[in-house]
């Protein structure tokens, strides 16, 4: 009797042991309490800019979620490619996580050698938030509209420069798809990140941005920042007085700048779903929105199979500006 109790025993400790040794490495993670340690968010470009001011909005809150640190890494360089790279590079458990911008969806068409590949080695996971972005120069610039920044740029093609969060940001292409809808010729200036830009800006050692309504929003009113106009369809609420592009002689001109999280691929799809619906029920408190209104940003957390098709149609979208201006690095 109890050698037959023995022999059942051992074989169902045989099937139990076969069946753990079976399951792939993410289904064993995806088991797991996640996260059941420090979750890493990298941030493609330098402190201080849209992408890092939300970013650690948004790891500050998951944090208090999931009862684990939320770590943000700035990783700059290559217009969002480094840091991008690195979490594309990762291992796919969960613990990487990548907030990008609108670049994600542009170096794509403007470096000739990716280090990896977008949608092969990402994962969406939602488009987090949105906003407009504004033509600003610096407070003592003598052009007071759109139309005299255009006017001068036309007096002196190339002679003005714009600055960027570094080639392939989505800084860079507004700035690109303003001089292209214009008509104009304007010299690159790129950084490693929105805020560097923003002090040659205001130093007066370029001429203009159009940057993230957040990070630009913050340095106007304080003497150092004019706002010439904003890139949406209507008028920013929080800025009535500030005209449009297209009301300011480029109609139908419109530039959205979108910040979106990703993780590297063979991240567990029940992973992707829990920072998903996090992320949502985020953006969805009241705080959230207040802290977000005034940057200029609007939530939208959507589904990754949403998030992708926007990547998608983004890329189309920018191949075709990167190529009417001829923009390209190695």
């Amino acid at each position: 009797m109890l050698s037959a109790r023995r022999s059942t025993f051992l074989q169902f400790f045989g099937i139990a042991l076969l069946s753990a040794i079976s399951l792939s490495p993410s289904e064993s993670i995806s088991q797991d309490r996640w996260p059941s340690k420090p979750v890493r968010m990298v941030v493609p470009f330098a402190p201080g800019g849209s992408t890092d001011v939300l970013a650690r909005m948004l790891g500050q809150k998951l944090s208090e979620r999931w009862g684990q640190p939320v770590v943000i890494e700035n990783k700059a360089g290559a217009g969002g490619n480094v840091g991008a790279d690195l979490v594309a590079k990762s291992s796919g458990d969960g613990y990487t996580l990548l907030m990008a911008s609108g670049s994600i969806a542009i170096n794509p068409s403007i470096y000739k050698k990716m280090p990896f590949d977008t949608k092969k080695d990402l994962l969406a996971i939602t488009n987090v938030a949105g906003g407009p972005m504004m033509v600003v120069v610096p407070d003592r610039s003598p052009a007071k509209t759109l139309q005299d920044l255009i006017a001068m740029a036309k007096d002196k093609p190339g002679k003005l420069n714009f600055g960027s969060a570094g080639v392939g940001s989505q800084v860079h292409l507004a700035g690109e798809n303003f001089a292209n809808a214009a008509g104009i010729s304007i010299t690159h200036v790129p950084y490693k990140g929105e805020s560097a830009g923003y002090n040659d800006l205001i130093a007066g050692q370029i001429d203009l941005m159009v940057g993230n309504f957040a990070a630009a929003s913050a340095l106007l009113g304080q003497g150092r920042l004019r706002a010439l106009a904003v890139t949406s369809k209507e008028r920013a609420v929080q800025l009535p007085d500030i005209p449009t592009v297209s009301e300011s002689g480029l109609p139908g001109f419109e530039n959205t700048g979108w910040f979106g999280l990703l993780a590297p691929a063979g991240t567990p799809a029940d992973v992707i779903a829990k920072v998903q619906r996090d992320t949502a029920a985020v953006m969805a408190e009241t705080e959230t929105k207040a802290r977000l209104f005034v940057q200029g940003m609007t939530p939208i957390a959507n589904t990754p199979s949403e998030f992708s098709a926007t990547i998608d149609s983004e890329m189309v979208r920018w191949a075709t500006v990167v190529k009417n201006r001829k923009i390209s690095t190695n």
